[in-house]
């Protein structure tokens, strides 16, 4: 009996110790990532103060399916967007920086993606779901009159062994936001599918994960519309 207690009291120091070095280990990839993120957030700050986008317009933020977008502010005009969104960005990076990329512009309107990268990071979905809240919820504290657009998490072919959680995280997202007036979930997923339900591959890069650029223009037939009513309505 003693010798079972021993060996239970180990087990239970090995699973502590293995889970403070995780902790540890997510902390400091967190904070390597961040490192990285800020010189690409400083980038974007430099062109500010060069170019800077236009105050109260329409703000796209998130991971890489938005920074790839490089044809946006074409496919978008003439409603007046620009784009923040950096790439390999998790849901709590942008959390960390939307005080330096997403208050200071003042947009009416915030278009959001991210989660993915969380998603291929076996992040929980619960984790995911509290951080997007967390951004809805600091946005409708600072800027009230601001409407957020959340488009869908992709279920991209490389990641189909994650489809359970990227489908759950759109399910709640999509709730959440049938909630508010402020809010609005929209779904690209559809046209990322044949009529049989198979992934269209051709509309990804090598990877399997980024897009093509036909793809933004499927995403454009459906974003679009949603953006030009909803800004006709405000000005």
């Amino acid at each position: 009996m003693k010798n079972k207690k021993k060996y239970y009291g180990l087990c239970l120091v090995i699973i502590s110790c293995g889970l403070i070095q995780f902790t540890h280990s997510q902390d400091s990839l967190l904070q390597r990532n961040r490192n990285y993120f800020q010189n690409e957030v400083e980038i974007l700050l430099q062109r500010d103060s060069l170019n800077p986008p236009p105050q109260h317009s329409i703000e796209f933020i998130g991971s890489s399916i938005f920074r790839l977008w490089v044809n946006l502010k074409e496919q978008m005009d003439p409603l007046p967007v620009f784009n923040r969104a950096f790439g390999g960005s998790r849901t709590s990076d942008i959390l960390y920086f939307m005080d330096t990329l997403v208050f200071p512009y003042h947009p009416k309107i915030i278009v959001y993606y991210c989660g993915s990268n969380d998603v291929g990071g076996s992040v929980p979905v619960h984790t995911i779901v509290s951080n997007i809240i967390l951004f809805f919820e600091r946005v409708e504290g600072r800027l009230p009159d601001t409407k957020i657009f959340f488009v869908s998490v992709n279920r991209s072919p490389v990641r189909k062994a994650k489809w359970g959680a990227i489908d759950s995280t759109n399910a709640i997202i999509k709730e959440f936001c049938s909630k508010s007036p402020r809010r609005k979930f929209i779904d690209v997923n559809p046209v990322l599918f044949d009529p049989k339900g198979n992934p269209r591959v051709e509309l990804y890069r090598e990877d399997q994960l980024h897009f093509k650029e036909e793809a933004y223009g499927e995403f454009t037939k459906i974003i679009k519309p949603v953006l030009v009513k909803e800004w006709s309505q405000r000005n």
